[in-house]
């Protein structure tokens, strides 16, 4: 499980199964959050070789940088890990708003660097797109901030595709995240194509569908009260029994090679060629090591199509 991959056109180097922390200080995305859980669960992570950290402003807010931070500088590991945030949602009397301005962009680099406790962020994102800023003037100022060496890598997340063309005007976006997963494909035909030819790597986001893509449900499950799954269509009715008989399709495959549900479901992702890297949530460091049992798994062209047919 020793495997890296380059994203990209970037000198960013990982391992393909990296982590997603919006449950590391994300109180205002889950319930019942537990932060030293939280941060015993990005070194255990990082103890175990992942190695490659997403988290962002809004993720708490704010606090989800500072627990990675806080973990991977007592860990003495900053040159050993890549650490990606992002950056767009403005508090505006009680409402969210987006800001892509560069001047906002800056300082939001600036910001996450202290809450970060780092000098450089490996990737950066404008997190999702605002209703005014030209995209390439929103890139030209990551642009400069890679320049001087704050961030190595640009990336953008939400945009529409004509949005993505027009922050890459100038053939500087490296890393587009978008929500992509079985359920909700629409990136295949929107997004693929212009990111491969672009080498644009396409970072997919809500993999496993908040674990309704891991097998971990059935028709008797509910969630508690605050929690995001109670908003998600997946989850509803008619749609969520649905998607439940879709998993026990993938199940039947998984039993058959003796792995997990989730371990096939992210393998399928690595498969395709405009996925370098994923990143999966968790909530406990034996979440995070059972994703990196992925690494173990190959996927052949016919279980490939026969998975892919399933969620058409």
């Amino acid at each position: 499980m020793n495997q890296k991959v380059k994203i990209a056109n970037t000198d960013l180097v990982v391992n393909p199964i990296g982590l997603g922390t919006n449950a590391v200080g994300g109180h205002n995305l889950y319930p019942n959050l537990d932060d030293q859980q939280g941060m015993d669960m990005v070194r255990d992570a990082i103890n175990h070789g992942v190695d490659f950290l997403d988290t962002a402003f809004i993720y708490g807010p704010r606090y989800s940088e500072e627990l990675v931070g806080k973990v991977v500088k007592g860990m003495g590991k900053r040159h050993d890990v890549v650490i990606a945030t992002k950056a767009a949602h403005v508090f505006d009397n009680g409402e969210v708003k987006m800001n892509n301005s560069p001047a906002f962009l800056k300082q939001s680099v600036d910001d996450a660097l202290q809450r970060l406790q780092t000098d450089y962020i490996d990737l950066f994102y404008i997190h999702s797109p605002d209703e005014h800023t030209p995209k390439d003037e929103a890139v030209g100022a990551l642009k400069e901030l890679k320049d001087a060496g704050k961030i190595r890598a640009i990336g953008v997340s939400n945009f529409s595709i004509d949005q993505l063309k027009e922050a890459n005007k100038d053939g500087y976006v490296d890393v587009y995240q978008g929500l992509y997963n079985l359920i909700q494909r629409e990136a295949e035909q929107a997004f693929f194509d212009y990111t491969k030819k672009q080498q644009i790597s396409f970072v997919p986001f809500f993999p496993l569908v908040s674990g309704l893509l891991a097998g971990k449900y059935d028709v008797s499950t509910t969630f508690p009260e605050g929690d995001l799954r109670n908003n998600q269509a997946h989850f509803q009715g008619q749609a969520f029994r649905d998607n439940l008989a879709k998993v026990e399709q993938l199940r039947e495959i998984a039993n058959q090679k003796q792995i997990q549900v989730a371990h096939l479901v992210l393998a399928w992702y690595l498969a395709h060629d405009a996925i370098d890297v994923i990143i999966p949530g968790a909530k406990n460091g034996a979440q995070v090591q059972s994703n990196l049992h992925t690494l173990d798994v190959s996927i052949s062209d016919v279980q490939f199509n026969k998975i892919s047919h399933i969620f058409s």
